[in-house]
C-alpha cells in the first residue's frame, strides 16, 4: 500500500507523523518527497550509501543556425529564452524543460543537453530515500518522479509529501492508495486543510485527517471533518513534552511506546478504508 502524508501548509507536523509511522511499522519504505527541504533523515538517521544525480534536458542554441526569428522566445511560457539583436539568450535557471522551443525552431538551431538539478540519496536497502533539489532550481517534479520510480512493491510505502497543494504535491500523491492529511486546529490550518481536501477529492483518492497539537477548546477541524464525512484518524495533543523531545530530534514513538500502538492502529484503519 502506498500511503501519502501531506498537509495544506508547512509546519503542521507532517514529517513527525510520517517518520513516526515509519518507525511504528515492522517494515516499510520511507520516501521523503519534500525535496526542497527534506528532514526525515534528521529523525530516522539512515546510512545514506547510494547517490544518483537527477538531470533534465535544457536547450542549447547553435548561433550558426539561429536566424533570430524569435519563435523560441514566443513559445516559451516561462520566459527562459529571449531574442535580442537576432541573438537567442537562454536563462537555464527558469527553464521548465518542456521542449517547446526546440519544436518551434524552424532552422533546427536548438538541441537539448542534460543539466543536473539535484540528487536522490538512499540507504543500502532502498528502505529510506530522499531527494534534494539544488538551490535556485524552480522545478522539483523530476526529482519526485525519480524517487517514485524506486518504490518497492510488496512493502508499505510512506511518502512524506511537500507542503501545500502545488504541482509537486500532485506528483507525489499520484498513484497512492490513501492520503493522510495532517493539520492543526487554527484558522490557518483549517483554511489550508480545505485546499488539500479539495485536491485529494479532485484526484479521487481516499483520505483521512490527523489533527496535530489538538486542544479541547478548539473543535473547528473536527466539525469540518464531520460535516464533510472525513474520518479523523488520530489526535495528538498540544504538548510541551512532545515539542521539547521534537526539538532534540526525538519522535513521539521513541519517547513513549504507547504511540507505537496508536500509529499501528492508524495504519490498520487506513488498510480497512482502502479495502472498502
Amino acid at each position: 500500500m502506498r500511503l501519502a502524508v501531506l498537509s495544506g501548509k508547512g509546519g503542521t507536523g507532517k514529517t513527525t507523523v510520517s517518520a513516526s509511522l515509519a518507525l511504528a511499522l515492522d517494515s516499510c519504505q520511507y520516501i521523503d518527497c519534500d525535496v526542497e527541504e527534506p528532514n526525515g533523515a534528521i529523525f530516522l538517521k539512515p546510512e545514506l550509501q547510494e547517490r544518483y544525480e537527477v538531470k533534465v534536458p535544457v536547450p542549447e542554441v547553435d548561433p550558426a543556425k539561429c536566424n533570430g526569428c524569435g519563435n523560441c522566445a514566443r513559445a516559451c511560457q516561462f520566459h527562459a529564452l529571449a531574442v535580442i539583436k537576432d541573438k537567442a539568450l537562454l536563462f537555464a535557471e527558469i527553464c521548465h524543460h518542456c521542449g517547446a522551443c526546440q519544436l518551434s525552431c524552424p532552422t533546427g538551431a536548438i538541441h537539448e543537453a542534460d543539466r543536473v538539478i539535484g540528487v536522490v540519496e538512499a540507504d543500502a536497502r532502498g528502505s529510506f530515500l530522499h531527494g534534494r533539489l539544488n538551490i535556485g532550481e524552480p522545478v522539483s517534479i523530476p526529482i519526485i518522479r525519480e524517487l517514485k520510480r524506486r518504490v518497492q512493491n510488496g512493502l508499505p510505502v510512506i511518502l512524506d509529501c511537500p507542503p501545500g497543494a502545488s504541482c509537486s504535491v500532485v506528483q507525489a500523491i499520484g498513484g497512492c492508495d490513501y492520503c493522510i492529511l495532517v493539520t492543526e486546529p487554527t484558522p490557518f490550518g483549517l483554511h489550508d486543510l480545505k485546499i488539500a481536501v479539495a485536491l485529494v477529492k479532485k484526484m479521487k483518492l481516499p483520505g483521512g485527517v490527523i489533527i496535530n497539537k489538538a486542544m479541547n477548546n478548539q473543535q473547528m477541524i473536527q466539525e469540518f471533518c464531520q460535516e464533510n464525512g472525513i474520518e479523523v484518524l488520530l489526535e495528538t495533543p498540544f504538548s510541551r513534552e512532545i515539542a521539547e523531545n521534537y526539538s532534540r530530534g526525538i519522535l513521539p514513538v521513541q519517547a513513549d511506546p504507547a504511540w507505537i500502538s496508536r500509529l499501528q492502529e492508524v495504519y490498520s484503519q487506513v488498510e480497512r478504508s482502502v479495502k472498502k
